[in-house]
């Protein structure tokens, strides 16, 4: 009879599963990447070490002694003044309040502030704010200080902005006009990001990320690289750090290119080599979590489109870890066997720079 190991499966049901069942997952989901993307599944070697750290019976797990990496941030100071709806635990602290406690109390190796809607289009009107609230803070923090948001091209369509929603055109058999609305938004949403940049810049700015860029299409991700490739020639010492938002770019528009490759359905390791060459400091690979599927599943099929990534660049590759994606389950807050051994594996086997 085979030993039962217990493991949290992606809609949070707490199942058992055997040694023979986790290892069939992993071969399963690895692939399963494989084919999608058209890149190595993991090797039997590495197969097997991403079953041993499965099945590591202390509850959180570590990477090996040495293999430490860089934990970029993405908002995150922001979770202790956010309400729980947005994942955050509503602690009555100022936005500065949480930045110093997220570094200080925490050892955060980076740190940011961003709008709280998270978003650039929003920072746009108030950036001289913004500007005198990062400045503040960047004279009391050591960590380097990020200033961070999504592009999130949606909020430039109707009702939130000026453009016909392209959502609302593509049912009606409206696809040219579809494209060409997506084709405006990006470009304004292109000089928004650059706006902002700029500005943020002029004051010391550390890092600018640009935080889950594509999810809204592949129009917005040509915007977020375009932005990139303008602002590394405006402010080339400024670090400029680009997100992705899935494993692969969705087609709202199908035709947009960069550098002559079209962007509909890129993979991570085309992503981030499009990253690096409009300039990016560091690419954020990010990997949806299957909620029908263990967590074994999603790790292993994490761990094969990163490793590919990191092999085809040669900037810091920093994947995406949290609720719903990096192989941790779907949840306000996730277990911290889940994603101590997501976190593991993608930097021992998918050999990620940073988190």
């Amino acid at each position: 009879m085979q030993k039962k190991i217990f493991t949290r499966m992606g809609d949070g049901e707490l199942v058992s599963m055997s040694a023979g069942e986790i290892k069939e997952d992993i071969e399963v989901a690895t692939q399963e990447a494989a084919q999608r993307a058209e890149i190595p599944r993991l090797t039997p070697e590495e197969m097997e070490q991403l079953f041993e750290i499965i099945a590591e019976p202390s509850r959180a797990v570590s990477v090996n002694s040495g293999q430490e990496v860089i934990v970029t941030d993405d908002g995150c100071s922001m979770s202790f003044y956010s309400g729980q709806d947005g994942g955050g635990v509503g602690v009555p602290m100022s936005r500065l309040q949480a930045i110093l406690t997220y570094e200080r109390a925490l050892a955060a190796d980076t740190t940011s502030m961003g709008h709280s809607d998270y978003s650039f289009k929003p920072v746009k009107p108030i950036i001289n704010f913004e500007m005198n609230e990062y400045y503040t803070a960047s004279m009391m923090t050591t960590a380097p200080f990020l200033y961070g948001a999504q592009p999130n091209m949606g909020l430039y369509f109707q009702p939130d902005g000026p453009h016909e929603n392209p959502a609302e055109l593509l049912p009606r058999g409206k696809i040219k006009e579809a494209r060409d609305v997506q084709e405006a938004a990006a470009e304004q949403l292109r000089e928004d990001l650059v706006f902002v940049g700029k500005k943020l810049n002029s004051i010391g700015c550390e890092g600018l990320n640009f935080d889950t860029g594509g999810s809204a299409g592949d129009a917005d991700f040509l915007a977020a690289l375009l932005a990139v490739r303008d602002l590394k020639k405006a402010a080339p010492n400024m670090p400029v750090i680009m997100g992705g938002s899935g494993e692969f770019v969705l087609g709202m528009h199908g035709e947009v290119e960069f550098d002559g490759r079209r962007l509909a359905g890129l993979y991570p390791h085309d992503q981030a080599r499009l990253a690096e060459s409009a300039g990016a400091s560091i690419y954020g690979v990010a990997i949806g979590t299957s909620t029908t599927q263990s967590v074994a599943w999603n790790i292993a099929r994490a761990a094969t489109f990163v490793k590919e990534a990191v092999k085809a660049v040669n900037i810091p590759l920093h994947v995406n870890v949290g609720m719903g994606v990096g192989g941790v389950p779907m949840m306000e807050a996730p277990p911290i066997d889940s994603v101590t051994r997501a976190s593991k594996s993608l930097v021992q086997i998918g050999k990620a720079d940073g988190l």
